[in-house]
Formats: C-alpha cells, structure tokens, sequence
C-alpha cells in the first residue's frame, strides 16, 4: 500500500523510492543524524503497487543499456505468486504455459532456451535434461526484484540471446534490523473434479541483523498445493500426401475437393516439396483424440541467506536454494488411430482450398481408450558463496562460487518407477469419421462392427501398455572473480570492471522403455481377460464448454474409463510368458534394461574487461560503457548407441524396432570445441530533462539445443509407414552468434510515470538448420512393399476387399507369414528399410527487428494508475507453410501486449492485469506428423488476472486474488489453423487469504 500519498521535488521522489528499496541501510543511518540538525525534513516510505513501480522504474532509468524490471511490493510479496507471470508484464517478454501456470518465457521472439535465468548472477541450470528453467518451481516469497537485461553486458554469464533474467533475492545487511512476513491463503480451482476444492498455500520470511548490522540472515520457506483437472483435445500430427493418384476423384458428393484449380479445373501446385518442385498436396490427421487429467501438484520452496560484515570493507554471503516440486497426474483418453491416410482407405473426405481434411471418414486404424498414471518430481538446490572486499577507495574485489542442480524424475511414483500408459479398445469397426467443420473442436465418430457408434464392452480388448522412466539432472559449477578499478588519473574514465569465470555445465539423461506390451495391436486378442464391469461409461457432455463445439454437442458423447491397476494386474496374471513368449506383459520400464543413456559436458573459461566513461558533450552528458568478453568451450557427448537388430510388422497399426543387447562397447563419444569475441557498447545521454536516450551495439551467443548435440545415431523404436524417422546428433555445433543494435527513447515525466520506445535488431549467424538425407542400414529389411506385402495386396483386389493396413496384415498371416507371436518379421530377401534420418547442421544468418512501446502513469494523489507495452517482431525466420521442405525458424516468434491498472489508498488496492500474445511458432515437427517435420503453432491468447488487497492494520491484510478469470483456453494448430493440433481448458483459479507483517 501507499503510506502516504505525496508531491514532492525530484529529489524527494529519488529520496522516496531509495529508502522504499532499502538499498542504503548505512545512507539512511547518516541521513537520521542529519536530520538532527535540520527542520520539516518528511521521510516517506513507498510501498504497495506504486512503491514496486518507482523501484522498477529507478532501476531502468539508472542501468546501462536496455534493462527492465519488476520489484516486490513489499516484503514477501511480489506482484504475482508465478514469477513467470510476472515476467510477462514486461516489455518483450512473454510466456509459455504448464498446467495453466506461466512456466517459461520467450523474449523478443527468442523461446525459452534462448535466454539465460540468473541468480543475484549466477547461471542457473535448466530443469532436468535441458537449458530451460521453469520458473513455475520457484517462489516469489524471497525475491526482491527480476530484472530482465536485453543487452549485453561483458561480465555476466552468456546464453541469453534474447535477454538475461536476473532473479535478485533478499539480502539481510540491505534491510538492517528485524522483519518478518507470514501469509496463507486457500487455491479454489473451478476445474477441480476429484481432488480437494481448496487447497492450501502457506508462505514466510523473516529478516534479523545482529552486533550493529555487521550480523544478519534471511530465510524464507513456502509451501503451495493445487488439485485441478485439465480437459484436452488433441491431434498428434498431420500427414502429407504428394501423390493425388491415390485419392478418389471430386464428385460433389462423397469427395469434395476445395483446393485452388485452374480454367480447365486442374488442382494448381502452390506448395513446393523437399526438392523444390511444385506439387499439390492433401493432409489427413493421424488421429484424434480427448483426455481428461486430473493433477495433484505440490510445490514447496526454501532460501536461506547469511551475511558477515566482520570489517566495513568485507562482506561474506553464504546462501542456499531448494525446491522440491512434485506433479502427479492420472488422466483417462480416448479416440481414433488412422493407420493409413493414403487414398486407399479413404470412403469420404472434404478439402479445404489449401488441402487440408476438414472432414473424413477412414476404413482400418482402430478406436482406444486410455488410462495413464504419472509422478514427476523436480528437486532444484542451490549451494552459493560470496565474497566482497572493498580494499581502498579505488579497488574493490569480488569472488563468488556456486553448485547449482536442477533434477528431474518422472519415475516418482514408487509403485509404477515411471510413466504408465495402458491402451485398451478395439479395430473391430468399419470406419472412422473426423468433422471439423464447424466449432472449435473436430469431433471423431466410430463406426462399429455392431452397427452403432458405440462400442460393447465385451468387445474392449487390449491393445497396448508402454512403461516409460527416463529422468534428467542438469548441474552447474560456476566461479568467478571480478575486480572494480575506480581510477583518479582521468577525469572521464570513472570505472574499470575486469574478472574471469569458468563454468562447468554437466547434463545427463536416461531413457527405460517397456516396449510395447500387451499385444500389442490387438495380436492376438484378449477380450476374456476384461470383465464388462471393468469399464465404466462417461458422458463428454461437460467437456471444453467453454469452446464453441466442445460440452454437450461434442462427438465422441461417451468414453470408457477403467481402473489403471486392475487393468495392468489382469494383463500382468494372463498374458504372461506362457501365453505370450517373448511378448509377454510386463510394467517394468527396464524390462530390456536401459534403452539410452546421454551425458554433455560443457567446460567454459571466460575473461572479460569493462569501463564506463563520462562526457559532456554541449551541456549534455554522455555515458559510455565498453566491454569485451572472451570465451572458449569445450563439449563433450557420451551416448549408448542402441544397435537395431530388425523392425517387425507387430500387428495391423503397430510396427516395433528391436535391438541387440547392449553393454559397456555401445558407449559412443564425439567432442567439440569453439571460442569467441563479444565486444559491447552502451551509450546514454540526458538529452533534455528527463528524456534519456539510448544505443546499444553488441554482440551475444545462444548455446545450439541439447537434442540437437547428443552424439550417435537414434531411429524410431515404432516405424510407422511414413514415419520411419531417425536422427543424428552433432555436438560440434558452433554457437548462435547475434549481432545486436538498439536504441531507446526514454522519457521520466512524472512520479513513477514514464513513456519509453525502443528500436532493436538481432543478426544472428551460425542459425542451426535441418539436413534430412534417406538411408538405409545393413540388416534392416522391410516387410512394406516387400514381395509377400504384394502379393497380399493383389489377392485382396483379386477378391474385391478393401485394401488397408487391417486387410493386408490379416492376408499376409493367413498366406503363412506370422511367427509363433503372430508378427510378420522381416525377411533378408525383403529390400532394406528408407529412413529419413535428419541432423542439424550450422546454416545460414536470419534477422529479426522490433519496436517496444510502453508507457507508466500514476494519476497524481488519485490513486489510480496504469501501465500498458506492445511489441511487435518480424523477421526471415519464419515457417512458409507453403513448403514440405526440412525448416528451422525461430520458435516463439510473435507479437504481445500488456495491461495493467489499479487504484490504491492507504487500506485498499485493486489491480487488474491483462496479457495477450499473438499466434507463434511452438516448435518444428509433430509426434506422428510426417517427414516433412511440420509445424506446430499456438493460437493468440489473452488472460485476465486481479487482485484486491485491504489493509486491516498496519501489520494484517487481506487479499483475494483471480487467475484466468476470463476462463481463457490453449490452442494450437499446424500448417494452417484448420490443421488442428489441441485444444486445453483449465478453467480460472481463485486465492483468498491474509498476511501478518511487522
């Protein structure tokens, strides 16, 4: 809240947001005996919105080069409780969401593993196996203020093409004496269906300095649960069909064919292939399917910080981070798989002017339903030392270390050790229909053999199970030593910044997989084993209501669900070894040991120099700051190489690739190694009273992805025809390199007001592209397109049977051709497998260019006050749906804008937050999309938050606070948005609670 409402001087307002920051506990001290001797002096601490806003907008205007910021309110309270969420109010920063919460974020268009998360400055660990933090495990309690810095500065750790964020925590010689901050407060998530509607959030922070200030420690612990249910629909990929021949011709009726023709009615080639030639594709989904997950998530956090001053010219700091963040989810699915989308099995279809299925109806593939049970645990700790030893009034001396971790295991559950998936359902139907022709969400009927669109529950069969453990550590050493040089020698050099750091990057990985059990694929069958009381119909009537076609008039209307453990022990007691052989069922994720195993090391040595220098240039002063920056790094990747030993046709939908058993001699390792300049200038000038500008010029690198270096050679383990896919890692990847320029126009006209435009570049070299080649391997034959699969194929036309992989499959074991497991293996007279294997490689520069805008305003002693930013990004790095080519774009790409408005008095604040983000590129590639690596988009999106605080006392306030309220939902889509990918609802979330201050 704002203590006291007030216009004052400039320098009253520095004075204010000062002493509200708490920056100069020992400045305030002298201030207090100054103030002996003088009169009517009003010392006003700020502190509420307005308070955050001032300390946000001192740090800009006062930093080099382009810095943003957001400051807690108060202690123990920071704007949101997601610290991602904060982020996003933030010129150029916007977020990506998990769970309904903002987990990542993306800044300029650079997506999450673009930009470097710090900690008071040190490089902080991905989650897991990756460069990526999400932020939604960490806490605000502790935090200070983040500041997101957009250009470069020579002394900090690289990485952050986009920008670096700098999480600043709290530090007890900065806030002298005692404090203490408890809150609580009960989560209400309206999407809760079976875990507790209100679930609890407890957080504290207590700040104590001892023997005249020179002793002090904060700590800081929270804890949060929330119970929620998330609803999707989704399709797992799109396929591309160049050959036309294979489709049925238009004939108004059953074939509608709506791509573009010329005057004598033939279909134009508006897409380009691999090669580059014109061709005229359609695009049929794979599948479609809908799930309902019900999640329990906890998320509990601690800092602790000890700081000794034994002398006024050294300060020691000791700190530590953990988090523990756990998420269990079971969730039921259902829906239809298409094991062909070639003409075929095609009995009707409508296309859209670009191609796209908008309706079809397909013979084969078959229908599922799914039960899945998952516990993933994060466990995240930072162990830090520091010391500052100011040894005269010119030199000063810095060394700081830290051992930083960030692990993730999705085998949490002690029961399960990994993630379970069992699939069960049937192939026994005629067609499958998919409708998206109207609405938000396709609907998927089933036509079955019984003559309806529902299936009997006697007829539930299994299809498969699959068991999946495949945890992930990434770890950090990092130490680094900085000395500052105030030299009195000239009368423009005023600072000297030089040091050297190395950094030590370890991430390691490993995959267990089951394979797939049960089965799989219907082969051979086992509807005896499921009793009908074992399913239990639902309705999908209350299904993503809040998208026009989903709720009550959604098809499917229905789904089975099941009990996942009776389910995994009836399959566990029949279809053991003597029924099944070598297929029989197993829920061990290490049933044939571990499938891959993936270690990087990254060794880093920097040095650095940095000076800042002031000029006056006709009456205006000019700061300048020069830095260079030199690194070199070394990389290291060790993989266990799965040796393929053949792939089988496992059963009608289901192809399986299978390996040797491998040892200690399939460990492959391949390193890397490059060095680099990164020269940097800032300079700002007061132009004319409050109105700053600035230009920055610099160089920075973004480290190519970890999949993307993993050495060795992968290939699906389910070769699908058409996704018969592969991958080779190159971990002699170079750096992205970017060229940077911005300029700003910064003008301070008011108390905590400013309005701010901002021009950048980035020229980005080294840009990782994708070469896809076809191969084949030794040994690897293919059972498609193989004499008996012809053979096959011919009698079926002989006799007048639809030709789909169901009817081929069943011809093919009637000719014989089964093993003792019903499965088609492989024959050496059979040709050898094409795969597309596709590997990274470093390609050619892309530039992207943008405007920020934003503006602050308080409306003098009102109360009231708002703030609002936009960013627009273009560039040549982005996806042309209108090629089948391999692409690698930018992902995140997109323009955003943020709102925020409040009112606030001594007892009462309200604030209402609105953030919107244009459609962007996700990624590049589809789970079972085709090779042509597809895209996925997200759709814009716009959320809603607020938030009322009231002030009982000086010490209590209350506090309501709404997430979402606007009910917003999470869409995305493929080449085009009539290529639907998934739709996600969450529903809004509401927080009532109190704080106890003092």
């Amino acid at each position: 809240m704002l203590l006291k409402q007030f216009k004052k001087s400039r320098l009253s307002v520095a004075l204010a947001v000062v002493l509200g920051s708490g920056s100069a506990p020992f400045a305030m001290a002298e201030e207090s005996n100054e103030s002996e001797k003088e009169t009517n002096i009003e010392v006003i601490e700020v502190k509420g919105i307005q308070g955050s806003l001032y300390r946000s907008m001192d740090l800009k205007r006062g930093s080099s080069g382009v810095v943003d910021a957001i400051s807690a309110e108060e202690l123990g309270k920071f704007p949101d409780t997601n610290l991602a969420e904060s982020l996003q109010r933030i010129t150029g920063v916007t977020v990506s969401r998990a769970n309904g919460e903002g987990s990542q974020i993306t800044v300029r268009g650079f997506g999450p593993q673009y930009n470097l998360i710090t900690l008071n400055g040190r490089q902080m660990p991905g989650t897991g196996y990756s460069r990526s933090y999400s932020l939604e495990n960490l806490s605000s309690e502790a935090v200070k203020s983040l500041e997101v810095i957009k250009t470069a500065k020579a002394d900090m750790p690289t990485g952050g093409l986009g920008a670096t964020v700098n999480i600043v925590t709290r530090k007890p010689l900065n806030d002298p004496g005692q404090s203490f901050s408890f809150s609580a407060k009960g989560i209400y998530d309206e999407s809760n269906v079976e875990g507790d509607d209100v679930t609890p959030e407890i957080s504290g922070i207590y700040n104590q300095t001892f023997l005249d200030d020179s002793l002090g420690f904060v700590i800081s612990a929270s804890h949060q649960e929330r119970d929620f249910q998330q609803q999707v629909a989704n399709s797992q990929g799109w396929i591309a069909q160049t050959d036309n021949k294979t489709l049925a011709k238009a004939d108004g009726s059953t074939f509608i064919d709506g791509r573009i023709r010329n005057e004598a009615g033939n279909i134009l080639s508006h897409f380009t292939d691999e090669d580059g030639v014109p061709v005229a594709p359609s695009f049929f989904p794979r599948d479609m399917n809908y799930s309902v997950n019900d999640v329990q998530r906890e998320r509990t956090n601690a800092m602790a910080t000890l700081q000794y001053a034994p002398t006024e010219d050294l300060v020691l700091t000791a700190d530590y981070v953990v988090t523990r963040a756990l998420t269990g989810i079971n969730g039921f699915g259902w829906g239809i798989w298409n094991s062909s989308t070639s003409g075929a099995p095609v009995v009707a279809y409508e296309l859209d002017e670009n191609g796209t299925a908008l309706y079809s109806d397909i013979r084969g593939g078959d229908g599922s339903f799914t039960a899945n049970r998952s516990t993933t645990e994060v466990n995240a700790q930072s162990v830090g030392l520091n010391i500052d030893w100011t040894l005269n009034d010119e030199w000063t001396l810095s060394l700081d270390y830290h051992d930083s971790s960030n692990e993730i295991d999705n085998g949490a559950d002690k029961g399960l050790g990994g993630a379970g998936q069992v699939i069960l359902g049937s192939d026994q139907l005629t067609s499958k229909i998919y409708d998206y022709r109207g609405g938000d969400v396709p609907h998927a009927t089933i036509n079955w053999n019984n003559g309806s669109t529902q299936l009997d529950p006697g007829a539930i069969d299994s299809n498969f199970s699959q068991f999946i453990h495949s945890p992930g550590e990434s770890e950090i050493q990092q130490a680094q030593l900085n000395a500052n040089w105030y030299p009195d020698f000239l009368d423009n050099l005023t600072k000297v910044d030089f040091g050297g750091s190395y950094t030590k990057q370890t991430l390691s990985g490993t995959t267990a997989w089951s394979g797939l059990r049960g089965g799989p694929g219907f082969n051979p069958s086992y509807t005896e084993i499921f009793p009908d009381s074992m399913f239990h119909l639902q309705s999908t009537a209350g299904l993503l209501d809040e998208l026009a076609g989903g709720g009550a008039g959604l098809l499917p209307s229905y789904f089975y669900s099941f009990d996942f453990d009776e389910a995994v022990a009836r399959q566990l007691a029949f279809i053991n070894q003597d029924v099944a052989g070598e297929n029989y069922y197993s829920a061990d994720p290490y049933f044939d040991g571990i499938d891959s195993s993936n270690l990087i090391e990254e060794e880093t040595s920097s040095l650095y120099i940095t000076s800042a220098w002031e000029f006056d240039i006709a009456d205006i002063t000019v700061d300048v700051n020069l830095g260079l920056r030199y690194e070199k790094t070394e990389v290291s990747s060790t993989v266990k190489q799965k040796v393929e030993q053949q792939v089988v046709w496992a059963s009608a939908t289901e192809w399986v690739t299978l390996y040797e058993a491998g040892g200690d001699d399939n460990f492959f390792t391949q390193t890397g190694e490059y060095d680099v300049w990164l020269p940097m200038v800032d300079i700002s000038a007061e132009v004319y009273e409050d109105l700053l500008v600035r230009v920055s010029a610099s160089k920075t690198l973004g480290r190519p992805l970890l999949g993307d270096m993993v050495a060795g050679r992968s290939l699906s383990g389910s070769p699908k025809v058409g996704s018969r896919t592969g991958g080779i890692g190159n971990p002699g990847l170079l750096p992205l390199e970017s060229v940077n320029f911005d300029v700003s126009f910064e003008y301070y006209y008011g108390d905590a007001s400013y309005a701010s435009i901002g021009l950048f570049s980035k020229d980005v070299s080294n840009f990782v592209s994708r070469s896809t080649n076809q191969i084949t391997i030794d040994g690897l034959h293919d059972v498609y397109n193989s004499p008996r699969y012809l053979e096959a194929v011919s009698q079926l036309e002989a006799a007048g049977t639809s030709v789909t992989e169901n009817s081929i499959f069943d011809q093919m074991i009637a000719n014989g051709h089964g093993n003792a497991s019903g499965q088609i293996e492989a024959l050496s007279s059979d040709p050898l497998i094409v795969w597309d294997v596709t590997s990274p490689v470093n390609s050619d520069k892309k530039s992207v260019e943008g405007i920020e805008l934003a503006v602050q305003h308080i409306f003098g002693e009102s109360g009231f006050g708002f703030g609002a930013n936009a960013t627009f990004v273009s560039g040549d790095v982005k996806f042309d749906s209108y090629s089948l080519a391999q692409q690698q774009p930018l992902e995140g790409l997109g323009d955003s804008a943020n709102f925020q408005a409040f009112y606030e008095n001594d007892e009462l604040s309200v604030k209402f937050t609105y953030a919107w983000r244009d459609s962007y590129l996700i990624g590049v590639g589809q789970s079972q999309g085709s090779a042509d690596a597809p895209p996925q988009f997200a759709k814009e999106y716009g959320q809603l938050d607020a938030s009322i605080n009231y002030d009982i006392n000086e010490n209590i306030t209350i506090f309501l606070e709404g997430i979402n309220i606007n009910n917003e939902t999470e869409e995305g889509y493929g080449r085009f948005e009539e290529q639907f990918l998934f739709a996600r609802q969450y529903g809004s979330r509401y927080m009532l609670g109190g704080r106890v201050s003092f």
